[in-house]
Parts: structure tokens; C-alpha cells; sequence
């Protein structure tokens, strides 16, 4: 199947904010996705992931049948349960390091790097069911969920898809109390990341995905009134943005925006959030395709393709680095080279990012020049 490079692209951007998100004291966090928007770079992961197994299902079920493609993300499921077992596993005892070393970090909770060790057997068991998901690798535990209902509900939405994307959005709409009836170690049940909303989202992407040959043109008729849709409710949540970041003297505009929009909530995927990271979709796909298409073969392009084409290898990397720059952040005095010595550590754990994605793509090079050096 051809890769699309603005999709690599924008997954590996996705990636980056995720981790320059989760170090409180990064300078570049100031410059990711949520200090524009009302969404952030979980609904892009996440939009991006459906659309992929969209694209991906067609072309399998095409040259090998349904059975096939359902195996295939059977088995999807199955590595991305096993990377948030690893992932949980190298989070917390990479904390426990830093912390041994009087590294202190907040990306994640200290107790995970407590049990690692007093209980590591009941840590890995609680984090395999999914009784407890760590911060940071929370989303890979809604991951795993929705690639698991794969095999029924890409199938459904293939030969229904006007009723399945109705039940999506019935199901999107009693997100609320639906979670709460998933057993999980928070006091307010259910999971974090809520399945029940955020499945909305991804099937919407499975469907551009898997009908993006018959959805466009039929939307690219209509493309002048949806540009001029699309930039008027992202302006309006940049407006949200910039009152937010006003405060006290900006909130009778920020009491009025919310007349409009009611409350926005990350974890059920308000309305708000849905309608904006699909109205950025647009932009992008359609009247700004040319530009992103040619960031997307400039040298940083390229290197953000290789980190969204590492999978979950970049992820698990990218949640790893974010608690190592957490940690190297909070020794940096405040002040002039305090600035300067965090920048440094953004750049750091993004070039890093880049490095370990760009070795784990060409394993299969380095891995054989290595056997073959011990073979001699």
C-alpha cells in the first residue's frame, strides 16, 4: 500500500506533542497543538489511527478476504495490549531510576515506581487487565479496545454505514453513564480515556479511511462552504484559547463563549473538541493539502514521517522521554539559562524521538550488518 507522507507526517507531529505535553516545564510546550485549539494531539492520534485501519482494512479484505483483515487487527490488538504492558513495565521502573538517582519527575504518578518493585507481579496484572492504566499510556488501553471491536464493527460500518455511524453517535451520546459500568481502580468508574466517546472519533476515521474515494469528491462540491465552516469554528476556539489564556479580565467574553459551547471535556469527547478536529481535518486535506504536502518532503517532514511510522515503538519512546525531560527540567535553575537549558532539552528528547524511530525502521538493516559481524 503507498504511504501517504502527510499522513506519516502528522502522526509523528501528533507524537511530538504528546510528549512536549506531558513535561510541565518544557518551553516548546507553548508552541503544541492545544495552545491553538480546543483539541489537542490525542484527537489527532486518534483520528489518524482510524483512518489508517480504514485504509488498511479495504486493501486487505480486497486481495485476501474479511477473514484476513479480521486476523489482522485481531492481532493488531494483541501487540498494542502487549505495548501497554511493556510500556507500563519500562514507565515505572524508569522512574523508580530516576528517582534512585534524586531525579524528581511529575509526567507520572510516584506510585508506579513504588509497586515495580514491592509488587511487581500484581503491577503487571493490574495494567494487563486493564484495571489500571498509567498515566501517559492511557490512550494505548482505549486503543486496544477499539481495534478489538474491529473485526465486528469495521464489517458493520462497511455494509451499514449510515446505521452504524448512527449507533456511533447514539453511543458517542451516552458516553457518560455507558463508563461508568467498565470495573476499573479510579473511584469514579470507567476508564480515563472514555471508549464509549472517543470511539466516535475513530470511527469517523475509519470511514474517511475506507470511503475516502466516495466522500470526497461529493464534499469537495461543497468545499467553499465547508472552508469558510471550518476556519470560522476553529477561529471560535482559538477565541476560547485566547480568553482562557487572558484570565480574570477576558472572562465576560469567556462566560458568553460559553453560552455557545457549553463545557468542554477531553475525556468523553465533547462536541466542541469533535466538531473543531474535523474541521482541522478539512483544512488540511482540502484547500491546505498543497502546503503540508510540501512541508511533508522538507527535511523536518521527513523526519516527523519516520517518528509517525514508527507505530507504537515511537510511542512507548516518545512516553519514556517525556518523564526523562520532566526529570532533566526540574534541575534547571529559573532564569536567562534556565530558558535556554530547557529549550535545549526539548530539542534533545525530539532529536532523540527522531533517532530511536529511525533505528527501529531500519532494524532489520543494522540488526543483520550486527549478526553478521558476530558470524565472521
Amino acid at each position: 500500500m503507498k504511504r501517504i507522507v502527510t499522513l506519516d507526517m502528522l502522526r509523528g507531529y501528533a507524537l511530538v506533542c504528546i510528549m512536549l505535553d506531558h513535561m510541565p516545564l518544557s518551553i516548546m510546550r507553548n508552541l503544541t497543538l492545544a495552545n491553538f485549539t480546543v483539541f489537542d494531539a490525542a484527537e489527532l492520534f486518534v483520528l489518524l489511527s482510524g483512518f489508517l485501519v480504514g485504509m488498511v482494512w479495504i486493501k486487505v479484505e480486497a486481495r485476501q478476504g474479511r477473514r484476513a483483515a479480521q486476523w489482522r487487527f485481531l492481532k493488531r490488538a494483541y501487540e498494542v495490549w502487549l505495548a501497554l504492558i511493556i510500556g507500563a513495565v519500562l514507565l515505572a521502573l524508569l522512574s523508580r531510576l530516576l528517582f534512585e538517582l534524586k531525579l524528581n519527575h511529575t509526567a507520572v504518578w510516584f506510585q508506579y515506581a513504588r509497586w515495580i518493585i514491592e509488587n511487581p507481579a500484581g503491577y503487571i496484572a493490574t495494567v494487563a487487565l486493564m484495571w489500571m492504566q498509567p498515566n501517559l499510556l492511557d490512550v494505548l488501553a482505549l486503543y486496544v479496545l477499539l481495534i478489538l471491536t474491529a473485526p465486528v464493527t469495521v464489517p458493520f460500518l462497511l455494509r451499514m454505514p449510515f446505521t452504524a455511524m448512527a449507533v456511533s453517535v447514539g453511543i458517542w451520546w451516552l458516553s457518560g453513564p455507558l463508563n461508568t459500568l467498565i470495573p476499573n481502580q479510579r473511584e469514579q468508574q470507567g476508564l480515563l480515556f472514555n471508549p464509549f466517546g472517543w470511539q466516535l472519533l475513530f470511527f469517523i476515521g475509519v470511514a474517511l479511511g475506507a470511503f475516502r474515494s466516495q466522500i470526497m469528491p461529493v464534499l469537495r462540491q461543497r468545499s467553499g462552504v465547508l472552508t469558510g465552516v471550518s476556519v470560522s469554528i476553529l477561529l471560535f476556539g482559538l477565541a476560547i484559547i485566547v480568553c482562557w489564556r487572558i484570565g480574570e479580565p477576558a472572562k465576560p467574553a469567556a462566560d458568553m463563549l460559553k453560552l455557545v459551547y457549553g463545557s468542554i471535556d477531553k475525556w468523553s469527547l465533547d462536541g466542541l473538541r469533535l466538531i473543531s478536529i474535523l474541521a482541522a481535518s478539512w483544512l488540511v486535506t482540502v484547500p491546505l493539502a498543497p502546503a503540508f504536502e510540501w512541508m511533508a518532503n522538507t527535511e523536518l517532514g521527513r523526519a516527523l514521517s519516520e517518528i509517525g511510522r514508527g507505530g507504537l515503538w515511537s510511542f512507548v519512546t516518545c512516553v519514556l522521554l517525556s518523564i526523562w525531560g520532566d526529570a532533566l527540567d526540574m534541575t534547571v535553575p529559573e532564569g536567562g539559562m534556565g530558558f535556554l537549558l530547557r529549550l535545549g532539552i526539548d530539542a534533545w528528547v525530539i532529536i532523540a524521538l527522531w533517532v530511536s524511530s529511525a533505528l527501529w525502521l531500519r532494524r532489520d538493516q543494522w540488526m543483520g550488518r550486527f549478526r553478521a559481524l558476530l558470524t565472521r
